[in-house]
């Protein structure tokens, strides 16, 4: 029997979920405490899945916890497991993003964080290594925060190609490596900082969140401050896409697992207001690139809705049809098992929902 698992990384500790039709669904908290939970990831590379979270704790600060039971028990290392090398100018504040590696590479996981930096681990997540090429890049000391910090949110590792690798952060844009880590170079052709003197910078750009598809790595979406944009030659140049969308601003931005045509987004009102447009919790889906886009609604709150969904709180699933998931500021938790077309409530009465992840384990 199919099963799906479930990990929603909360401001208040992490919730496991277990479903066998993604319409009802068995939670529980996972005994994590008070920890806000920024980033979750479900590693299913090996036999057995590991489930790694980015925990921050406000007594004991940030650090990478792990499961090798689907969340029934947790392991941490003795030392801090993501931390910056002594004599840096910088102190861990948050585990943004965690991410597995190339299926080649089923021990390596990467981790972006705040400040931003990137760390590789070759121990499938228990310790990491600071990416030096990136943190010494001549760019760095004029990264400036955005209004969730001086993030690095996205590790796109490339599925074919170990020498290269896109990240994103907030602010500071779209870094590219071709030398496995060595040197980095921009990669913001065509999206625009709207706050900028210069509207096209090389680099600064306030870049939320971007998805690749697997089978055809060099096309790529991203979610801008201001924009929706589409990449077809690895992050080279990009082309605006949000025309027909009921607003360009958003964070979430996930690509189908298998169609590379196929994207969805979360489109909220911009800078001054961040709520959904028309008060309706609606999910967009483009089946042809962005060239259009339609309202994914049925079962979803269309009266009076005023929460976000974080960047990293909207996902799917490697099932067949694909699942969705969304989870909102507001503790509300949505599943599609039907690639959006209808959705069910998983949870209600959460805290702020920061991170969703989901994968079929059984």
């Amino acid at each position: 029997m199919t099963e799906y698992f479930l990990a929603i990384g909360t401001r208040k500790g992490l919730f496991l979920g277990h479903s066998t039709d993604r319409v009802s669904w068995e939670l529980e908290r996972a005994d994590l405490g008070m920890n806000s939970a920024s980033a979750v990831c479900i590693d299913t590379r090996r036999g057995r899945p590991r489930v790694l979270v980015g925990a921050t704790s406000g007594h004991w600060g940030p650090s990478v916890l792990y499961s090798d039971d689907l969340g029934k028990t947790w392991q941490e290392p003795d030392r801090a497991p993501v931390s910056f090398p002594e004599g840096s100018d910088a102190a861990l504040t948050r585990v943004w993003q965690l991410q597995p590696g190339r299926p080649a590479e089923p021990e390596v996981v990467w981790a972006g964080t705040e400040p931003s930096a990137l760390f590789r681990s070759e121990d499938g997540g228990v310790t990491y290594e600071l990416v030096r090429g990136l943190w010494e890049h001549p760019h760095r000391p004029t990264w400036q925060p955005g209004g969730g910090g001086q993030c690095l949110h996205t590790v796109l590792p490339h599925p074919r190609d170990a020498s290269r690798m896109t990240v994103a952060m907030s602010t500071g844009g779209v870094y590219e490596t071709i030398d496995g880590g060595q040197s980095w170079a921009p990669s913001n052709g065509g999206i625009v900082a709207l706050h900028n003197p210069d509207p096209y910078p090389e680099y600064g750009q306030c870049v939320h969140k971007i998805s690749r598809h697997p089978d055809e790595p060099d096309r790529m979406f991203l979610q801008n401050h201001g924009g929706v944009f589409r990449s077809d030659d690895g992050g080279g140049s990009w082309s605006p896409i949000g025309g027909d969308l009921p607003a360009d601003f958003g964070f979430p931005i996930v690509a189908h697992p298998r169609r590379p045509s196929s994207v969805f987004v979360f489109p909220l009102l911009g800078d001054f207001d961040r709520t959904p447009p028309e008060s309706r919790c609606r999910v967009f889906r483009t089946d042809n690139a962005g060239e259009t886009w339609q309202p994914l609604e049925k079962g979803l709150p269309q009266d009076g809705f005023q929460a976000a969904v974080m960047r990293d709180a909207m996902s799917a699933d490697d099932g067949d049809p694909t699942g969705l998931y969304l989870g909102t500021r507001s503790g509300a938790v949505f599943a599609s098992g039907d690639e959006g077309d209808s959705w069910h409530a998983v949870a209600l009465y959460l805290p702020d929902v920061l991170s969703i992840r989901a994968a079929v384990v059984g």
